[in-house]
């Protein structure tokens, strides 16, 4: 970074407040009480981010006589739920380029259902009032190489060859600019329906309210101590009681599973964002951007981008840190080095708005599986299901990921579960220090790749035979 570049980027973060912006909001609601005694229930859902929301939703649909609990260790929503970019995609196979590689046969299915998936989010945002700033305005992956325009004109034509082009559209170097306006922009494909912008705090407190207002009985400050077989259910403990439930749906995420023989299929990684002051008429008329779509680069290490709706612009991604030994620690939720580089990288894409600054700034864990996409499975003769390694985005995915666990858990064959998505595990991460080294070497490789026109050396190319990959 030269050191002009470097002195204003530390300038425009000067007054960043370290904390999530979405989750410094006066209407955040109150934390229920935690848990004490004994509780018996029909199904009893852990973790109180979308996972878990959308489980306990849904199984109240399903069946509003069913009794259903829900635990959060700490508030609903505070986790990756409530930190995130707001980019809710109809994707459940981690973009359409994983999706191919991994499940070719089944991709227009997994795609129609992620299609539905999404339009059933929109539907849950009406019938329950759920003020969440939703806007399917779509998104644009730009190209900031020429490899990356080939790369994306071949995407868009492998699509277009099996007939799931529809609401997609090429952009050229003016067409993409008129969109939004930034130098290193040389093109991009806009999805038009597939993706829609929210302020997923609120919609995490919006699910909240929508799953109490259905009977479901929340109870926060309550961490799931350990799992145990209860009679013909199962058993919770819990730091000031325990639950008794004769099913349980497992959505802890990126923090260790109840089910221990779960915790090698995924790592933590720490992802970072900043949001900015809200921008003048002025510095909104630089960059144009009327259509509000988010936005996300084509490079191994990519950044994600969106405007909010008081105008400020959420920029995020680029590093993706993995702590030896897959520990998740609030210590990581901040990198300064990392705010640092985003900042200057924010200015080199859009240099008009030197002398904008940064509001907020945080990072987080996500969860990640070497499929980049999230898998499902039941322990205890069925009566524990689980969803994990949604890795990045698990916004939209995640109530896909809840009617899979309630499909599991009721024994029922459907389309969901008769997917070889669904069915098949990701191969798990190897024990350290064999997992840091590992991920260590493939972040060095896809930083090479950016720097050499995307051309992947021996090491990645032998992972992508393999099914293997890191990624945030």
């Amino acid at each position: 970074m030269a050191p002009v570049a470097m002195r204003l980027a530390a300038q425009s973060l000067s007054d960043a407040q370290p904390v999530p912006f979405w989750l410094e909001d006066p209407g955040k609601p109150g934390a229920l009480p935690a848990l004490t005694g004994t509780e018996k229930c029909d199904l009893l859902v852990v973790g109180g981010g979308y996972s878990g929301l959308w489980t306990a939703l849904l199984a109240k649909e399903r069946d509003p006589a069913r009794d259903v609990v829900l635990i959060e260790g700490r508030e609903v929503g505070w986790a990756a739920s409530g930190r995130n970019g707001g980019f809710c995609a109809a994707s459940l196979t981690h973009g359409f380029g994983n999706g191919l590689a991994r499940w070719p046969g089944e991709l227009p299915k997994l795609e129609e259902l992620g299609e539905r998936n999404l339009d059933g989010i929109e539907e849950a945002v009406a019938r329950y009032s759920l003020d969440c700033d939703f806007e399917r305005t779509g998104e644009i992956d730009v190209a900031t190489e020429p490899y990356q325009l080939d790369e994306l004109h071949e995407m868009y034509e492998e699509i277009d060859r099996l007939g799931l082009a529809d609401g997609l559209e090429l952009l050229d170097r003016d067409a993409v600019r008129a969109e939004v306006d930034s130098p290193t922009f040389l093109g991009g494909l806009w999805d038009r329906r597939g993706v829609a912008m929210l302020n997923p705090a609120k919609l995490a407190w919006g699910l909240k309210r929508a799953c109490l207002d259905l009977g479901v009985r929340v109870f926060e400050n309550t961490p799931g101590l350990d799992l145990v077989p209860a009679g013909a259910g199962m058993g919770v403990r819990t730091p000031y009681g325990k639950v008794l439930a004769r099913r349980v749906a497992l959505g802890t995420n990126v923090f260790p599973s109840l089910v221990k023989r779960v915790r090698a299929y995924t790592v933590p990684v720490y992802d970072y964002a900043l949001t900015t002051e809200p921008l003048s008429p002025e510095q909104l008329a630089s960059i144009g951007w009327k259509n509000r779509q988010g936005l996300g680069d084509s490079a191994n290490q990519f950044h994600y981008f969106r405007i909010t709706a008081d105008h400020r612009i959420l920029w995020g991604g680029y590093d993706a840190i993995y702590p030896f030994g897959g520990k998740v620690s609030a210590e990581m939720d901040h990198r300064p080095e990392t705010y640092l580089k985003l900042a200057e990288h924010f200015f080199r894409c859009f240099p008009q708005l030197e002398g904008l600054r940064f509001s907020h700034a945080w990072g987080g864990a996500i969860d990640t599986c070497s499929r980049f996409s999230a898998f499902f499975g039941t322990a205890y003769q069925g009566k524990v299901a689980y969803a994990a390694g949604f890795t990045g985005l698990g916004v939209g995915a995640t109530r896909f990921g809840g009617d899979v666990m309630l499909d599991l858990l009721a024994g029922e064959r459907t389309e969901r579960t008769e997917l070889e998505m669904v069915r098949r595990k990701p191969l798990p991460f190897p024990p350290e220090p064999i997992a840091w080294a590992g991920i260590g070497i493939t972040k060095w490789a896809m930083a090479r790749a950016d720097e050499n026109g995307g051309r992947r050396n021996l090491w990645l190319k032998t992972m992508d035979r393999m099914g293997l990959g890191f990624d945030s």
